[in-house]
């Protein structure tokens, strides 16, 4: 059936060879504007102390991880923009313009002058190139997908356009491996002051072999045909979302696919890289290899998933593992604390962490502007376990009283710096948090997690299990979000969707769900967030998504 309905599809009989110069040419680019997000992800650390090094720690990391949701923020409307201009300029031209807004964009990070430098200029210049960045990626997928899918032959759209699904893992593996190289060959201190710079700056050779092999490409057969029988459209914006039929199937798009499936595959290659060396205190070489190598085992799945849909359809492979995350993130994630950190799993069962305090005494720990100074007793003990990484329960106690925290069998006041000047104050913070850490010390709390101790091989697992949970929603979206949408308009209608769910409900998962654990003080209650998003897909999908599978693309 797939073969009948694709068979008039008036795609061009092209070449297996021509195929595989399309493929790699909509996935080259792809790989590397993908591989500019995840280094900026993996360097998170690095860039907080670069360029927000003038506010607080635990601001300053939320800060850089917004920095790096910026650039998701703004997806939707480059999807928006370079989306009508595929509809009415065509696939090709189109993304050739947002990867050299990238790759731009992308090497001008690596030259910006720190905070230490010029001040508060220095983060907003950075943010700005997130932004110039974002727009660009906005307009790049739905233009990669709707290429391929266009010249995809009968029977092979999923195997096809799984390919470019590759890419985004891809694009995190090539930058785990500069980032282990520079690291390696510079070693930490150096890595730390300006090596971290070298990965941003060699996207420059990235940039000329992508548009290399970009500028030897046609265009579509299915815009020049649609183009050359005068069926094109005019007002691309308003037929896709200004016209019910179109938006409903736009509005089904992202709830009952692309949101689900934007979490999932951030929890499974972003939150657990985070989780690791923020949460866990794993270093971050060994976070890099491991995840690496879980990235390394687990790609070849997009293709296998990209090729099942074909076969069985895209929907129940997507909506699967959606429920597979529901269900199962939540014990995954403990299993990783044990195996990445056992003297911290074991520490926390046996000598919990209680913050005991009035609840008036405890302000929501992120200030935007680094001008709060967060200096009653609930703060200094929630801000010196956060930075710990170290789990707390919270508990209420009289009004106006000074904050205690219990490990274990062992109670000691807080500090409190409220009205201190400055030097007092923060000398008075260090010799605390002090006795703090030997507090935790002494119940078996490391400070790091131990490398001799790490259960390599159960960790590559379970982070493997993450990422094919990724390759199960991932490898056949592009091709359900082809097949849904008309010709005259694919490239707007799919990328608004695609890009408001991987960069609203995506992109802003790492930092959202770090603020939850420092609001709360679980390591674990960020995962409520993909799986309650995760859930509503599932049930969206499984009653209002129809299945597209084969279904022809020329119209």
């Amino acid at each position: 059936m797939t073969a009948s309905v694709e068979a008039g599809s008036g795609q061009a009989d092209v070449s297996s060879g021509s195929h595989r110069m399309v493929i790699a040419g909509a996935s080259a680019g792809t790989v590397f504007e993908w591989y500019d997000f995840y280094l900026y992800g993996s360097l998170a650390g690095f860039i907080t102390q670069h360029f927000f090094s003038g506010v607080n720690e635990t601001t300053g990391y939320i800060l850089a991880l917004a920095a790096f949701a910026a650039g998701f923020a703004v997806r939707p409307f480059g999807a928006i923009v370079f989306g009508r201009l595929g509809d009415l300029w065509g696939r090709k031209n189109t993304f050739l313009v947002t990867m050299v807004l990238m790759g731009l964009s992308t090497f001008v990070v690596g030259l910006l002058p720190g905070y230490a430098q010029i001040g508060v200029a220095a983060p907003i210049l950075l943010v700005a190139m997130r932004l110039i960045q974002g727009l660009a990626l906005g307009g790049e997928y739905g233009g990669a997908a709707t290429y391929v899918a266009e010249h995809a032959p009968p029977g092979k759209r999923g195997l096809y356009t799984s390919w470019i699904q590759t890419t985004a893992t891809l694009g995190l593996f090539l930058s785990l491996i500069v980032i282990l190289a520079v690291r390696s060959a510079q070693g930490e201190e150096v890595f730390k002051e300006w090596g971290w710079r070298i990965p941003f700056l060699a996207s420059a050779l990235l940039l000329m072999v992508s548009l290399w092999i970009r500028l030897r490409l046609g265009e579509s057969p299915v815009f020049q045909k649609m183009v050359a029988e005068g069926k094109g459209t005019t007002q691309p914006l308003k037929e896709s979302f200004g016209r019910w039929p179109n938006l409903k199937l736009v509005l089904l798009a992202l709830v009952g696919l692309t949101a689900g499936q934007a979490v999932v595959w951030y929890t499974g290659q972003f939150y657990a890289l985070f989780y690791l060396e923020k949460m866990l205190k794993v270093d971050g070489p060994t976070t890099n290899s491991l995840v690496a190598i879980a990235l390394l085992l687990g790609t070849p799945f997009f293709i296998v998933f990209g090729w099942l849909s074909d076969k069985v359809g895209r929907k129940p492979i997507i909506l699967a593992g959606c429920l597979l995350a529901v269900l199962t993130y939540f014990p995954i994630f403990k299993a990783l604390t044990a195996a990445a950190n056992p003297q911290l799993a074991a520490a926390t069962a046996r000598a919990p962490v209680t913050v005991i305090a009035d609840p008036a005494d405890c302000a929501l720990q992120f200030d935007p502007v680094g001008k709060t100074a967060f200096t009653s007793s609930c703060d200094v003990a929630k801000s010196a376990l956060a930075n710990a990484g170290v789990s707390y329960r919270n508990e209420a106690a009289p009004a106006g009283s000074v904050a205690r925290v219990r490990v274990g069998d062992t109670e000691l006041a807080s500090f409190n710096g409220a009205g201190l000047p400055k030097a007092a104050f923060d000398a008075g913070k260090a010799s605390w948090t002090k006795e703090l850490g030997a507090a935790l010390s002494a119940h078996g709390y490391p400070a790091k997690a131990d490398p001799a101790r790490v259960n390599k091989p159960l960790v590559v697992a379970l982070l493997w299990l993450l990422v094919l949970y990724v390759t199960m929603v991932y490898g056949p979206i592009a091709a359900a979000l082809v097949e849904m949408f008309p010709a005259r308009i694919r490239y707007t209608s799919m990328s608004l969707p695609y890009h408001v769910g991987n960069g609203w409900f995506g992109g802003f998962l790492p930092t959202t769900a770090f603020a939850m654990v420092a609001a709360t003080g679980d390591v674990f209650y960020g995962l409520w967030y993909p799986v309650v998003v995760a859930a509503v897909t599932f049930v969206v999908g499984l009653l209002f998504i129809k299945e597209m599978r084969g279904a022809p693309i020329e119209a």
